[in-house]
């Protein structure tokens, strides 16, 4: 991946570490770490003015101090009345965007009653069957005044079709709904695990969300592609950038390949990306992603409009970073990650939960992480300039070095043919892999320091016991209890026949959405919906990881 303005430097190494005294430290890419830094190390680029290309100072030219980021707070668990009641809870003290968590049934493609659902349902997230619970999990929320977010990914098609025909019932046009499907079942195959269909297949239900929504539903993103699970799974901050923004490329050649112009599409694709504790490199990271995007977007892909060049993106804070020992401290952790993605341009952001090590958080840790996006906004002062680490030597070294190695590191993945082939040959997988054994040796060797839990424990080995939020087992006894009520009562004729065209459609080739939302409003199922995919696609078996 040549830039068009690389005889500028953009690929020229970095000088040799001359400066280095005492033992050598680095930062969690390998990246040498000097002592002080009286120079920008590194290739000299042009960052541009924010809100211009190359946009790695900011995306728009007055930052936060036009508009604040979202403050988009995720949540869900056990029924979709229960997830409903924390959503007006966080509307209530003042988070700005919701974000639904959904339980592993859902995010796989079952309904509750499923033997496969067996023990997990509301769990981790709110369980999902049918138009009905969607109808009642945003009930007395004005879909036309909230923007929502919505983590599923093999089924997400199903899920936007059952939030659009509950908009369709409520009259509200679709070109008044804002929010997100995260819809990035690529890094299912890396990181996660809930995949249900082959690659080819799964790409296609992408670019059919991509396209209806670009006619239908024009301020909808339509994926939000994740760094963030690539994160928690074990990368670097390095590997993060690189195997994201490779996956943003797999997704645009889809759309292409899919006859789908790529100024229309990439508007609405946006990025997830984790904060993690390395305070400096995340805020770099973040500087460095928005660079190298617009690069490939506009040198590439050929995209003139700026919108398709600007690297838009929401931050999770460090799931894996926090500790089920002294759970107090995960506020601060937490409040570091976030002003680090707020530091590096964040549009979006959720704080975890200082429980969130032991269980899903109660309403009193919800409240506390928002307060903690709240002072930052409004009490610290970061938000009242644009781009405030510019010039810092440290950080512009840091972004310079990111850059030139995460650019290193897409080339290597376009040499197998881009992602999806370094996918399934197990590469990536691998290299994640690496990365996440070689950071528990440096914490088991103590090398990398854990507060309270390799250093500065209690003696004791004893933690603080904390309330904690938890699913009642009833909760799946009354979801399946609705789903076969549900069934029921519907008019099964009607379920039937939209079963039917969804088959069609798949068979045929054509856009699945329209038949989505029609199945759905008729009465079908989740779980009934992706069975018929099951049966016409296939479901995917992953390989294993090389040695």
């Amino acid at each position: 991946m040549a830039f068009a303005n690389s005889a500028q430097g953009y690929l020229v190494g970095f000088p040799a570490v001359t400066r280095m005294t005492g033992p050598q430290r680095r930062n969690t890419s390998g990246i040498p770490i000097l002592p002080v830094y009286d120079q920008v190390e590194g290739p000299s680029h042009d960052p541009g003015e924010p809100g211009e290309f190359p946009f790695l100072r900011g995306i728009r030219k007055d930052m936060y101090r036009a508009r604040l980021w979202t403050m988009r707070q995720y949540a869900g668990f056990g029924s979709a009345a229960e997830s409903n009641a924390r959503y007006r809870y966080l509307l209530e003290h003042g988070t700005t965007g919701l974000s639904v968590a959904f339980d592993l049934p859902t995010q796989l493609g079952y309904d509750s009653d499923a033997p496969q659902a067996r023990g997990e349902v509301g769990k981790v997230g709110v369980a999902i069957d049918s138009i009905d619970d969607m109808d009642l999990l945003f009930a007395e929320i004005p879909l036309d005044q909230v923007t929502v977010s919505m983590t599923i990914n093999a089924p997400a098609a199903i899920i936007l079709a059952m939030y659009l025909a509950v908009a369709r019932r409520r009259r509200v046009p679709f070109d008044k709904l804002g929010g997100t499907v995260q819809n990035d079942v690529l890094k299912e195959y890396i990181a996660r695990g809930t995949y249900i269909y082959p690659p080819a297949p799964s790409m296609r239900l992408v670019t059919n969300v991509m396209s209806y929504c670009a006619r239908e539903v024009p301020n909808w993103n339509t994926i939000s592609i994740s760094g963030y699970h690539i994160r928690e799974a074990g990368s670097t901050a390095l590997e993060e950038i690189a195997f994201t923004l490779a996956n943003g490329k797999a997704y645009l050649r889809a759309a292409q390949e899919a006859g789908l112009a790529i100024d229309t599409i990439a508007p609405r694709v946006s990025f997830f990306w984790n904060a993690h504790n390395d305070f400096f490199e995340e805020v770099a990271k973040f500087r460095a992603a928005r660079y190298l995007w617009a690069h490939i977007t506009r040198d590439e892909f050929g995209c003139r409009d700026p919108r398709s060049q600007m690297l838009r993106f929401h931050v999770q804070t460090g799931g894996s970073t926090l500790t089920a020992q002294e759970p107090d401290n995960n506020i601060v952790r937490t409040t570091l990650q976030a002003l680090a993605a707020v530091l590096g341009g964040t549009q979006s952001l959720h704080t975890n939960g200082k429980d969130e090590a032991l269980a899903l958080p109660t309403p009193e840790s919800a409240k506390l992480a928002l307060r903690t996006q709240q002072i930052i906004a409004y009490e610290s002062g970061v938000a009242n300039v644009v781009d405030p680490m510019a010039g810092s030597y440290y950080v512009e070294s840091l972004t310079n070095e990111l850059i030139v190695r995460a650019q290193e590191l897409i080339e290597e993945i376009d040499a197998f043919g881009g992602s999806v082939a370094a996918i399934e040959s197990g590469w990536i997988q691998g290299r994640i892999a690496d990365s996440a054994y070689r950071a528990q040796q440096a914490i088991e060797d103590k090398e990398a320091i854990v507060v309270g839990v390799n250093r500065f424990a209690p003696r004791d080995g004893a933690s603080p016991q904390i309330e904690l939020q938890r699913v009642d087992e009833a909760v799946e006894r009354a979801q399946r209890e609705r789903i076969e009520a549900f069934r029921r009562n519907r008019n099964a004729a009607a379920a039937k026949r939209g079963l039917a065209t969804v088959r069609a459609a798949a068979q045929s080739g054509d856009n699945l959405m329209p038949p989505f939302i029609e199945a759905v409003d008729a009465g079908s199922t989740l779980g009934e919906v992706c069975d018929v995919l099951r049966d016409v696609f296939g479901v995917y078996a992953a390989k294993q990881v090389p040695a």
